[in-house]
Formats: C-alpha cells, structure tokens, sequence
C-alpha cells in the first residue's frame, strides 16, 4: 500500500534526512539501499543517471516496502510520468520545471523542484512546490545561505542538497533544514564495490544522532 502525500511528507520530516543514490551499475543501486536502511534510514532518492533508474524504483518499492522511494534527478513532465507509475513516492528535480509540479500535482504526489535563487525558489513554491530543493547550496556558502533564505521566506520548506555532510549536517539544520539532501558523503558507492557496506550503516547512524540532537535540543 502506498503512502498519501501527507503522510510521505510527514515521513520526510521526519526522518529529516534523503539520501541521494547515484552510482554506475543497477546491482550497486539496490546494495547501497540495503546499507542505507541497515542504518536506519528508510528514505531515498534514486536519480534517472542511475542505469535502469525506473527498474530500481520499481524493485525496490516492490521489495522493500518499508522504503520510502523516490526519483531524483527528473527534468521532465514526462519523466515524472513514468517514475510515479513505478511506484515513486516523490520527485525531486535539480531545477524548477513548472510542468513536472503540475504532473505531480495530477497524480497526488509529492514534488521537490530544485531552486537556488529568492525568485526561483519563492516560483517553486507558489506553483505548489510541497518542498523546495535548495541546489547547489554549497556555491552559494552552505549553511549561511540557506539560513539568509529562510529569514524573509519561512513558510517555504527547503532541502538544501550539495555540499551536505557529517561535518556541516548540523549547521543545516540549525539553518532551518525540512531535511538534509546527502549524496556521496553518505551513499558511498566505493563502500559497496570494496564488501564494506558497514561504512555506510556507520555514517547513516551518525546522521540520525546529529538530526534528533538537533530536533531535541
């Protein structure tokens, strides 16, 4: 059974953290995303760079129904199209296209267009952005950034991607994170080509303790 919006959002939040899968072979996709929930993460994003990016989605909502999934890396209406009826739970995108929102829309499910300017990202959320992907958040200064951002636009959520990792997970969130986008520095695809899945289950921990000591304090 899938998840409605709200409550895919909710489990976003939640969670607070959406690892971003990209890596070179099929097979490397579905190991990084056992490693991933073996750490307690039961989130992610597989981009369409992945080969067979929609037959990932497909197995792994199939098989792993406890993982919340969804398509990264959407640059089209279309596209969208073809991951929502695999089963993704969301789409995400590097950059704002109106039409792909409006597929999402049709269909109830939850959309992350990427944004990096005031204007883009305040575009994304009034043509119904549910969050708003903050990309590439690293060449505009971290953390800072995304904080100068939130100050005039509060009620947008964002999800600053590129640039994220151990070291400045807590400075995002402090920033004001609906949740962090984390890619290499946690899906270590070199991890699971060399048998050492145990790297990524180490950071995915270590990523949840920052989130709740953050959420807590």
């Amino acid at each position: 059974m899938g998840f409605t919006k709200v409550e895919v959002l909710e489990r976003l939040k939640g969670i607070g953290i959406v690892p971003v899968l990209r890596c070179s072979a099929e097979g490397h996709a579905l190991e990084l995303a056992t490693a991933i929930a073996d750490g307690g993460i039961t989130v992610l994003e597989v981009t369409m760079t992945v080969p067979g990016a929609t037959r990932v989605i497909a197995k792994l909502v199939k098989d792993c129904p406890g993982i919340l999934v969804g398509a990264g890396t959407v640059l089209d209406p279309e596209t969208a199209r073809i991951c929502i009826l695999e089963g993704a739970q969301f789409v995400v995108s590097p950059a704002l296209n109106l039409k792909t929102i409006e597929m999402c829309q049709r269909y109830s499910i939850a959309a992350l267009p990427g944004a990096l300017t005031p204007t883009e990202v305040v575009t994304a959320w009034q043509a119904g952005a549910d969050v708003v992907k903050v990309f590439p958040v690293s060449a505009m200064g971290g953390a800072s950034y995304l904080k100068s951002l939130k100050a005039p636009l509060p009620q947008v959520e964002m999800i600053p991607t590129g640039g994220v990792s151990l070291a400045t997970a807590r400075a995002f969130l402090e920033a004001g994170a609906f949740a962090l986008g984390v890619g290499s520095d946690l899906v270590d695809m070199d991890a699971v080509a060399s048998g050492n899945p145990q790297k990524i289950i180490s950071h995915a921990i270590e990523y949840l303790s920052i989130i709740r000591e953050c959420r807590n304090s």
